[in-house]
């Protein structure tokens, strides 16, 4: 938690974006796993709530009053039999004060004090995804589940959006943070990487990684020889020789997260094919920092990637003929399906769930949800110096792809399907790290660098994997 200043500066300005009405803010309840009293844990509370409420206990909901300007914190106090399983929890009236909110009420005050919306008393709320809010939300305002995105208030995403995308230094910071615990993650699994360990204990080893030195992972862990499969998940396979494996994983600190990808060799020495791959992944990654600052569309950005991509698998004989007609017609989505990153911050794709076009993209900057792969992007809008991105460029040979193109002959004047059959069984390689957009250009955040320079990464593995 931040200083109760931090929270009343934010609700100001919030007030001051949306302008009038009423903005409820739901915070998350506990999640059943399998019955009721087992819940998932821990409660992860909504990163909005928490942006501008502070809070982490479940049944809450914060109400601004724009109009009357009026902030409420909305719960029921816990009884002696929570005490007993539970332990002393603060009353509302309590964590209000520590944020600087002046009223409480109990949850069965939310009806009356937020009434019947109107176009005079427009009552402003975000797009639900879980279903206990919806629930909550159908019983409050009587819009039914299936509505409720559309009917959410967009100049309460449009506010939201524009405060939690420009990170405070205290905000960078915390990611600074995570992104230290997620190089111990990753040489973690770096250690441990030799055959015939399986995906499954390296995984656990990084999942208890972060959750011994962080709040626990900020997405779930992908670990994967099947590096070609986006989110692969860490199966009882052993690691084979002569294979790659991938790791994408982060964690959640102090509320903000890290997110990073590595690939290694299983037997700690890249082949010369995986080396050729792996160096252009390695040099579209690096190129990044060359070129995204404020002012610059991260879309552009990608595509300046893509070009880099394109040209050197055309040096290796896997793409062929123009470069911009290949990128145009799309042809590179077939190393690369993704975008090259998304936001990041409170959420590993932060703030996805207000809706993409609202986060990554603006008037200016729309998606493309025409073309495979340029459909995919998360993020296209110009950057602005306090922007956190990822920057995760990768190339996968993904064999159901490349038969179901080949037998359309999709893109054929710029692909080299011949040789793509023999990169079948190759796998995927992705490289992340997270980036600030700074008053110059940018910078990786966390105060180490995972290794991941071929040379680097091997001579780490051989030290550490003896």
């Amino acid at each position: 938690m931040f200083s109760k200043e931090t929270y009343i500066r934010r609700r100001a300005a919030l007030k001051q974006l949306v302008g009038r009405g009423i903005v409820v803010l739901f915070g998350n309840n506990e999640a059943p796993c399998n019955y009721p009293s087992n819940s998932y844990a821990p409660m992860r509370q909504d990163s909005t709530f928490l942006y501008y409420f502070g809070q982490h206990r479940d049944g809450l909901v914060g109400v601004i009053d724009i109009d009357r300007d009026e902030e409420w914190l909305l719960g029921n106090d816990i009884d002696v039999e929570d005490i007993v399983w539970m332990g002393f929890t603060p009353s509302v009236s309590d964590l209000a004060a520590e944020v600087g909110v002046a009223k409480t009420a109990p949850m069965a005050a939310l009806a009356k004090m937020v009434g019947s919306p109107s176009a005079e008393h427009p009552v402003h709320f975000l797009p639900p995804y879980r279903h206990d809010t919806m629930i909550q939300l159908m019983d409050l305002l009587g819009i039914h589940p299936s509505r409720q995105r559309e009917a959410a208030s967009l100049p309460l995403i449009q506010a939201v959006v524009k405060m939690r995308a420009v990170k405070e230094q205290q905000e960078i910071d915390a990611i600074d943070r995570a992104c230290d615990v997620g190089y111990a993650m990753h040489t973690t699994a770096q250690r441990l990487v030799k055959p015939g360990v399986t995906e499954r204990f390296i995984g656990g080893q990084v999942d208890g990684v972060a959750r011994s030195l962080a709040s626990g992972v900020s997405f779930a862990t992908i670990f994967s020889q099947h590096g070609e499969i986006m989110h692969g998940a860490p199966s009882a396979a052993p690691l084979e020789p002569g294979r790659l494996v991938l790791c994408d994983a982060g964690c959640e600190l102090d509320d903000y997260c890290s997110d990073h990808t590595r690939t290694m060799p299983v037997n700690g020495r890249f082949t010369q094919r995986q080396r050729d791959i792996y160096s252009i992944v390695e040099a579209c990654h690096d190129y990044v920092l060359q070129v995204a600052k404020p002012g610059v569309k991260y879309m552009d950005v990608h595509f300046a990637v893509c070009r880099m991509m394109t040209e050197k698998l055309k040096e290796l004989g896997l793409m062929k003929g123009n470069t911009d007609d290949a990128l145009q017609a799309g042809a590179h989505a077939m190393f690369l399906p993704h975008g090259l990153g998304h936001m990041m911050g409170m959420d590993v794709h932060d703030m996805e769930g207000l809706g993409q076009t609202y986060v990554g993209f603006d008037d200016e900057t729309r998606p493309n949800l025409e073309q495979f792969g340029t459909n995919c992007l998360r993020m296209g809008r110009r950057l602005q110096q306090g922007f956190v991105v990822t920057d995760e460029p990768g190339i996968y040979f993904i064999p159901a792809l490349i038969d179901e193109w080949r037998a359309k002959g999709h893109c054929r004047d710029f692909l080299n399907y011949d040789m793509l059959e023999q990169y079948k069984d190759f796998g995927g390689i992705r490289i992340e790290d997270d980036v600030l957009i700074t008053p110059e250009g940018c910078r990786f955040l966390g105060q180490q660098r995972i290794p991941y320079h071929p040379d680097e990464l091997e001579a780490f593995m051989a030290v550490h994997n003896a």
